[in-house]
């Protein structure tokens, strides 16, 4: 198989849908000797913000000079970039090889089990932890959980520390209605004897995540208790036991990016006090601050001004629409909104039609994307429209300011097909 048939490979297991559960992984990963047994990992869960918290730990990570890995979903502009070293994408070739080497585990789980067919995240997670255990071993991997923790593909390995960066209504058909309930879900990325960091808001699962740390003996290290963060405009202040970093400026808007830094500034200090890393402060420093995500809050053009944002469930909508009002003072700006099934579209659209001076719906060439005229009829404003062809209407655009909103998939399909 050459590059594409192994995309078109993994691409085809899409059919077999999202099944919780970690046996099918437990079974292939013995097939293969165990390799998520032979990485030091960091595993980051949460709602919103996981992806550009472990890009500030990646970064500050590799600019003390160790080497990292990462696995994060979904993908921006390759499919490679999911499995990431020092963050550079892995090539063409090693994704052919683990494709050759996880294939051959697949068609024998099938056989040789009753428990199913691998899923794609199944897949793509085994060849992750097959990379990075046993072809190109790292100092570190940091590994993003995909949907939920429980029952998620990456729920396999011991941490030597967790992260949770948010809890919040999304995935509620599969996680739960509440924020109590994907608190109960969420919470399995607290392992024994092993610390926690997090940022969790609301009351009732924040109670919860602080008894499931206690019982699980886990250090539990919170934002907003042992953790301060004060901002400033575009800078803040950052406090924890008796560091103190003042005057950090990142490069990602939005005060949910200073908290997700001071996250990863946490993690750092503690595998620094644990004796498992060693820090150079200004170096850290400056690769968080480096930092940029694609995709979130990224202004692709001046003039016009065009904003491209994956914010795609009620609480990072609440972000984006905070920081297009505190970080470009605008109150008003164009939206072209699109979203996949299974999303809180009624409450999503409820947030931006606050800034909206048109609300442009549009439909994008994905499996669970909704279709324009559904989401049409979900908006109540003044100034709505379908955009049938979305590339000519960004083309074509000429005012104030577009933001272009609604799923990370979409975000991702623009960014492919304009040339900005």
């Amino acid at each position: 198989m050459n590059y594409l048939d192994s995309l078109y490979w993994i691409h085809e297991q899409k059919k077999f849908g999202i099944k919780p559960g970690v046996k099918r992984m437990e079974w292939m990963l013995e097939q293969l000797d165990h390799p998520e047994r032979q990485i030091r990992g960091i595993h980051v869960g949460g709602t919103n913000g996981k992806g550009s918290t472990v890009s500030y730990l990646k970064s500050a990570l590799v600019d003390n000079g160790y080497d990292v890995g990462t696995f994060t979903s979904p993908y921006i502009e390759t499919f490679n970039e999911r499995i990431s070293f020092n963050g550079h994408p892995i090539t063409n070739d090693e994704l052919v090889d683990l494709v050759a080497r996880v294939k051959q585990i697949c068609e024998a789980l099938s056989v040789e089990t009753d428990l199913g067919t691998a899923t794609e995240f199944e897949i793509i997670t085994t060849m992750m932890f097959l990379y990075f255990g046993q072809i190109r071993p790292v100092d570190f991997v940091i590994v993003e959980a995909g949907l939920g923790v429980k029952n998620d593909s990456t729920n396999v390995f011991k941490p030597i520390m967790s992260i949770l960066t948010s809890i919040g209504l999304d995935h509620t058909d599969i996680l739960g209605q509440t924020y109590l309930d994907i608190a109960r879900d969420k919470a399995h990325i607290i392992k024994e004897d092993t610390p926690v960091i997090y940022s969790v808001k609301d009351p009732d699962a924040l109670k919860y995540i602080r008894e499931f740390a206690e019982k699980s003996n886990a250090k539990a290290i919170e934002i907003g208790r042992e953790i301060t963060v004060i901002s400033e405009d575009d800078e803040f202040t950052y406090r924890y036991k008796d560091y103190e970093l003042e005057n950090l400026v990142l490069n990602m808007i939005g005060d949910h990016q200073k908290e997700n830094a001071s996250l990863a500034i946490t993690a750092l200090l503690e595998l620094k006090e644990a004796g498992i890393v060693e820090l150079d402060f200004n170096k850290m420093i400056d690769g968080i601050e480096a930092v940029n995500w694609t995709g979130r809050l990224e202004q692709v053009s001046e003039s016009p001004l065009i904003i491209l944002d994956g914010a795609h469930n009620t609480e990072s909508i609440e972000a984006s629409v905070k920081s297009i009002r505190d970080y470009y003072h605008l109150d008003q700006v164009d939206v072209l909104f699109a979203a996949i099934d299974g999303k809180p579209v009624q409450s999503m659209i409820h947030q931006l039609s606050q800034i909206a001076t048109t609300f442009n719906v549009t439909d994008f060439d994905f499996p669970k994307a909704l279709p324009r005229h559904t989401l049409y009829d979900e908006v109540e404003h003044d100034n709505k429209a379908l955009i049938h062809d979305y590339q000519t209407f960004i083309k074509e655009y000429e005012g104030p300011g577009l933001l272009i909103v609604g799923s990370l998939y979409f975000i991702s399909e623009v960014k492919l097909n304009m040339k900005f």
